[in-house]
């Protein structure tokens, strides 16, 4: 640190992958980089180890400092990837900790009057073989599907709308008029369905995220509507998702409510949010 002329230090050489690396380290900060006042790390790989003039070696670098004090190391680290090239061997940090804060005995970095240890993790990422691409879209040319259930009274206890197409998926209603499980015999139980267009093409792994909306208007009032939302993941697993206690069965039976009119039930869904998944390779 007080040399006029050296203005590095360069470790011996060491091997990470197929390659030898060299940690620098410059004491009064490099200059040349806008480092001056600064400790400053950099990591030079050797090009002689390199296979060809156009060969790119990508790194992710992690430098330590050492601070005895507080038995710690700082770190530093790019969100980035480095690339190495035979024009571009060296990467790094020109600032990684001032002098000022370094050189004071107080805070641990120098101890026993003059030492002082710095690293490097070197990490070379592989090669992507396979990635995905995971989207949400929240705007939909036609974002709601509504169902009109004629001859309701009469219907079977399960009974599945048409299969519609919201966001490039497909889906169902799916209504138990008696209601199901526990709250059969006393509410009406309404769920959202992937359609048996989307189970045909889905995989294992494959979930689609969705946020809607459940409704029943009301045919008598037409700003009285009982709603409920979904926020799920669908799956092969979980085909479907929504609620068994949607609303009492007693609403619909009493015909002064105007639920039901003419032995007809308005049931809607409004998409807010469907997600997509890209594989690479498809």
């Amino acid at each position: 640190m007080k040399s006029t002329y050296t203005e590095r230090y360069d470790s011996r050489p060491f091997r990470v992958g197929k390659y030898n690396w060299t940690l620098v380290v410059y004491p009064k900060g490099n200059r040349n980089d806008s480092g001056t006042g600064y400790i400053s790390l950099y990591v030079a790989i050797d090009s002689s180890t390199l296979t060809s003039p156009r060969q790119v070696v990508p790194a992710d670098l992690r430098f330590y400092v050492f601070n005895k004090k507080e038995k710690k190391y700082f770190t530093i680290q790019d969100s980035d990837v480095w690339q190495f090239t035979i024009n571009k061997t060296m990467w790094g940090f020109p600032r990684v900790l001032p002098l000022s804060t370094f050189s004071n005995l107080k805070n641990g970095y120098l101890y026993d009057m003059d030492q002082c240890e710095f690293g490097v993790d070197i990490t070379i990422p592989p090669i992507f073989e396979k990635s995905e691409l995971f989207s949400v879209a929240k705007s939909f040319p036609n974002k709601r599907f509504t169902w009109f259930i004629q001859g309701f009274s009469t219907l079977p206890s399960d009974y599945l709308s048409e299969e519609f197409i919201i966001g490039g998926i497909s889906w169902n209603l799916r209504v138990f008029r008696n209601g199901f499980g526990a709250h059969e015999g006393k509410n009406l139980s309404l769920y959202l369905n992937l359609g048996p267009q989307e189970l045909l093409k889905t995989k294992p792994y494959d979930k689609i995220y969705a946020r809607a909306m459940l409704r029943v208007p009301n045919q008598g009032q037409s700003n009285y509507i009982v709603q409920r939302p979904l926020d799920n993941w669908f799956s092969p697993q979980n085909i479907g998702w929504g609620y068994a206690d949607f609303m009492p069965l007693s609403d619909l039976r009493d015909s002064s409510t105007g639920f039901v009119r003419n032995d007809m039930l308005v049931v809607q869904v409004e998409m807010e949010a469907i997600s997509t998944t890209k594989y690479f390779p498809s």
